[in-house]
């Protein structure tokens, strides 16, 4: 069961929101400052944030500014309706999403799931472990040197983990087929170009969800391969 914290120097706030998010089966551990929310946050396991953006000695953005070192969870901050200013300040540092209060149950308890859905689904929970990496619903195991679709396990052969590894270590920068050849064979790329297309076509076939469609690995026509997040 995912476990949410919430975060308000205002009791009443925090007793309402943790029954609302109790009511539908969700933990909930509850913090009344940025400093004891910095430290929940490194200490245990939360899945996602709901933090006001005003309170005294560490407000809600400074927080999840050093939350943001160490956790990708969601966050989602509690503004005022005078507060615009903040809330485009939170989002450009980190922030999900944002709730203005005065707010009603049915808004907050969209909202968790919503982006306790988008979380969980690309696999971001997993990627908190240091030898997992994550970019969109592709997981890598680098200790394991395995790969996971959506959570599931995808079986790859150890050219194709290689493959992968270098494009998702370097997400958006496009490997001309020479580059990837090199990198991964150790050899000289004579006649690269053929070898490195059938390897990422299984990556796809694999990986993706419509591999004519690929979501993720791209092509850059006359350049060569790249992984994007979706």
């Amino acid at each position: 069961m995912e476990t949410i914290l919430i975060c308000d120097d205002e009791k009443d706030i925090v007793s309402a929101l943790n029954i609302y998010l109790r009511a539908e089966g969700w933990q909930t551990v509850c913090a009344y400052s940025g400093k004891e929310a910095i430290e929940i946050a490194r200490t245990q396991t939360v899945h996602l944030i709901l933090m006001d953006i005003m309170m005294p000695e560490i407000d809600g953005i400074t927080a999840m500014t050093e939350i943001r070192k160490t956790s990708n969870v969601p966050v989602i901050l509690l503004t005022a309706k005078s507060e615009d200013s903040d809330k485009i300040l939170g989002l450009n540092v980190g922030a999900d999403d944002y709730i203005t209060k005065p707010f009603s149950p049915a808004e907050v308890v969209a909202r968790v799931r919503s982006q306790l859905r988008r979380y969980l689904r690309l696999g971001a929970a997993e990627s908190d472990d240091p030898n997992v990496l994550t970019v969109g619903s592709i997981s890598l195991d680098m200790k394991a040197r395995s790969a996971s679709l959506d959570g599931v396990p995808v079986p790859l052969t150890p050219i194709e983990y290689e493959i992968l590894s270098l494009l998702m270590h370097n997400v958006g920068t496009v490997f001309p087929p020479r580059e990837i050849y090199q990198a991964v064979w150790k050899a000289n790329p004579i006649g690269s170009e053929n070898t490195v297309a059938v390897h990422i076509r299984h990556l796809r076939e694999k990986l993706e969800i419509n591999p004519q469609e690929p979501r993720q690995i791209k092509v850059v026509w006359g350049q060569g391969y790249k992984l994007e997040k979706p």
